[in-house]
């Protein structure tokens, strides 16, 4: 993940969780399509188990290197 990718999923993130405790992993998933963040985030977003999430457990899990298949 580029610094400019990471700097605008924070932005989304900020965003997102204005106002809210928790959001479901397809809510951020959405917002990421309709944001347009690159292929590699969304990846890592999709691959997030469903549920919900604070914003703070979010950033971690993405901030996480991707496993290699």
């Amino acid at each position: 993940m580029t610094d400019d990718s990471r700097a605008g999923l924070y932005e989304l993130l900020d965003d997102i969780y204005l106002g809210k405790e928790r959001v479901s992993r397809g809510e951020i998933a959405r917002r990421a399509v309709a944001a347009e963040l690159p292929a590699d985030l969304l990846t890592r977003i999709n691959a997030l188990p469903e549920g919900e999430y604070a914003q703070d457990e979010a950033e971690e899990v993405l901030r996480q290197p991707m496993e290699e298949s």
